[in-house]
C-alpha cells in the first residue's frame, strides 16, 4: 500500500479538545476538519505542530528535526496539508527544540518551516495504519541508541549506554590555521543541534566547550571526530566529555555563543563577528556540508583563510584573505630590530621570503610570507606580543609584494631577500614542523642538541639572552629538551637570538615555542 494510505486513520488524543475520537486521514477531505488550532504562544507540550513542509518531505527528515533534542516517540504526517505532528519523550526536550528553532529557522529541502507547540498533549496513532511512520521511527531510534542492536523490531533498551554529558571539551592540537567558533559549529552541528559554545586558551592551547541538545549527539560527535584533522595534516581534534552538563553563556561574540539566545549582548569591547566575514565564511564553509566529507574534515583553503580572517578579525572588505602574503608590522623597537630578527620570529609561523624595514619609519616593517595562510597565522599569533620591550602590531598590508632595492642602491641593509634561505621551516610538504606550531609561550622546545652539550651549557646560553631560566628537562634521547624562561617576552628574545645557534659538531640548535609546561 502507498504511504498515504498507511498514514490514513490516525487518531489524535487531546485532553482539551473534542477531537479525541476523530480520525485524521493524512490525505483526504477530513483534513479540512483538522483545524490548525495550534498557536505560536500556546502552552508548552511535548507534541509539536510543524507547518509549511515541502510536499515530498519524508518521515525521516521530520524526525531528524527532533532527534538532537531528545527521543522522538511518535510522528503523524498530514501529507495533503504539508504539516506534521512530532511527539518528543519529554516536555523539556520540546521546549529546548522550540527555543532553538525560534532562534535558528529550520529548513527542510531549502525551504523554511515553522514549529510551534500543539494543543495536543500526546499523539495517539493507530499503529497498524501508521506502520511506515512507526517503522521509520523505530529504525531511527535504534540508530540513535548509539547503534544498539535491534532484536526483532523492538530496540533492546538495555543495550543503550548510560547517558554522558551533552557537553564536550575540545582541545585543538597542531593549530596551523586558526580555528574559529563558527568552524566548530559547522563541524559539530552535523551530529545534532549545537546549543552553546565557549572558546578559550588554556596552557597555550585553543580549547572549547560545546553543548549539544542531547548527550547521544555528543557521544556520536566524539566517536566520529576524536583524533580527526579539521584541515589537512593539522588542527587535530582531541575530544572528551566535560564534567559540566550545562554551559552558562553571557555574551554572543567570537569567543562564546548561545544559539538559543540571539538576544544576548556582545560584551564589553568584544567585537561581534564582522558581518562581512561571517557572510563570506558561511558561503565558504557551506562546502563542508557534504555527507561523508568528514575525514579529514577537508575545509577548502578559501574557508581556512576566511576562518583565519575571522580569528584575526580582519575587517578588510574586498581583500581576499587567502591571497595577502604581505604583513605590516609596526611599533617595533627601531634601535634593536633587524631584518634577520624579524625573519627568525616570523619564520616560526611560515617561510619568510623578504623583509623591509621602512626607511622613513624605522619602527615599521613589511614582511612577505610564502602564502596567505602563513601570513594569517603569523598575524594571529604575533599581533600584540612583545619584541625588544615593545608590543608589536601585525596587520595585513595592502602591498602584494615587498620590492627589493634597485641594483647598486644602498638601503643600509634595511631590505633583505630570504627567498633561498636554508632556514625555512615549512619548505618540505607534510613536514613535522606543520604539526608543531604553537602560540608564543614561555616554554621553548629545543632540538638538534649534540651529545657533548650538557644541561648547564644550555641554561647558561639561554640566561645570556637577558632572561631567567626557570626550568629545564631533557627528552630521553638527549637530542631534544624543554626549557622554560620566566616570561613569554624572554622566550621570544631567546628564540630570536638562539634559533640556528652553532653548538659545534656541525649541530645548529633549533628553537620553537612549546605547548607543554615543565
Amino acid at each position: 500500500r502507498g504511504s498515504d494510505e498507511l498514514l490514513s486513520g490516525s487518531v489524535l488524543n487531546s485532553p482539551n479538545s473534542n477531537m479525541s475520537s476523530m480520525v485524521v486521514t493524512a490525505n483526504g477531505n477530513d483534513n479540512k476538519k483538522f483545524k490548525s488550532d495550534d498557536k505560536m504562544d500556546g502552552a508548552p507540550s511535548r507534541v509539536l505542530h510543524i507547518r509549511k513542509l515541502p510536499g515530498e518531505v519524508t518521515e525521516t527528515e521530520v524526525i531528524a528535526l527532533g532527534l538532537p533534542f531528545g527521543k522522538v516517540t511518535n510522528i503523524l504526517m498530514l501529507k495533503g496539508k504539508n504539516q506534521a505532528f512530532l511527539e518528543l519523550a519529554t516536555e523539556e526536550a520540546a521546549i529546548t527544540m522550540v527555543n532553538y528553532y525560534s532562534a535558528v529557522t529550520p529548513h527542510l529541502r531549502n525551504q523554511p518551516i515553522y514549529i510551534q507547540y500543539s494543543n495536543h498533549k500526546e499523539l495517539k496513532t493507530d499503529n497498524t495504519l501508521n506502520q511506515r511512520a512507526q517503522a521509520v521511527l523505530q529504525a531511527v531510534t535504534a540508530v540513535q541508541a548509539t547503534n544498539a542492536p535491534i532484536s526483532g523490531t523492538a530496540v533492546s533498551e538495555s543495550a543503550v549506554t548510560p547517558a554522558q554529558s551533552p557537553v564536550l571539551r575540545i582541545i585543538i592540537d597542531n593549530m596551523y590555521y586558526p580555528v574559529t567558533l563558527d568552524v566548530l559549529h559547522q563541524i559539530f552541528s552535523k551530529f545534532g543541534a549545537v546549543l552553546k559554545i565557549i572558546t578559550f586558551t588554556k596552557n597555550n592551547q585553543f580549547q572549547a566547550l560545546l553543548q549539544f541538545g542531547d548527550p547521544v549527539n555528543a557521544q556520536q560527535a566524539k566517536q566520529a571526530l576524536d583524533g580527526q584533522n579539521i584541515y589537512n595534516a593539522c588542527c587535530t581534534l582531541r575530544i572528551d566529555f566535560s564534567k559540566l552538563v550545562n554551559l552558562n553563556v553571557k555574551y554572543n561574540n567570537d569567543k562564546s555563543r548561545d544559539y538559543t539566545r540571539p538576544d544576548l549582548p556582545s560584551g564589553d569591547g568584544q567585537p561581534t563577528l564582522d558581518p562581512a566575514i561571517a557572510a563570506a565564511f558561511a558561503k565558504e564553509t557551506s562546502l563542508l556540508a557534504v555527507p561523508g566529507a568528514l575525514s579529514p574534515l577537508a575545509i577548502p583553503n578559501a574557508a581556512a583563510a576566511a576562518a583565519a580572517a575571522a580569528a584575526g578579525r580582519v575587517g578588510m572588505p574586498g581583500v581576499a584573505a587567502g591571497g595577502n602574503t604581505v604583513l605590516l608590522v609596526s611599533n617595533l623597537n627601531e634601535e634593536m630590530v633587524t631584518p634577520q630578527s624579524l625573519f627568525t620570529l616570523f619564520g616560526v609561523y611560515g617561510d619568510v621570503q623578504r623583509v623591509k624595514i621602512l626607511y622613513n619609519k624605522k619602527d615599521s616593517a613589511l614582511i612577505q610570507m610564502a602564502d596567505g595562510n602563513q601570513s594569517q597565522l603569523a598575524m594571529s599569533h604575533l599581533n600584540g606580543q612583545k619584541m625588544y620591550g615593545k608590543i608589536i602590531r601585525v596587520t595585513l598590508s595592502k602591498h602584494q609584494t615587498v620590492q627589493l632595492p634597485r641594483e647598486g642602491l644602498d638601503d643600509q641593509g634595511l631590505t633583505k631577500d630570504f627567498g633561498n634561505s636554508p632556514l625555512h621551516r615549512f619548505k618540505k610538504p607534510g613536514s613535522k614542523n606543520f604539526q608543531n606550531i604553537f602560540p608564543p609561550s614561555a616554554t621553548l622546545h629545543l632540538s638538534n642538541i649534540p651529545p657533548s652539550v650538557a644541561e648547564e651549557d644550555l641554561r647558561t646560553l639561554f640566561a645570556n639572552t637577558g632572561g631567567t631560566v626557570k626550568a629545564f628537562k631533557f627528552f630521553q634521547d638527549h637530542k631534544m629538551a624543554l626549557l622554560q624562561m620566566s616570561t613569554v617576552e624572554e622566550a621570544i628574545q631567546a628564540l630570536i637570538d638562539l634559533h640556528n645557534y652553532n653548538l659545534g659538531e656541525s649541530h645548529h640548535l633549533r628553537v620553537s615555542f612549546s605547548k607543554s609546561t615543565i
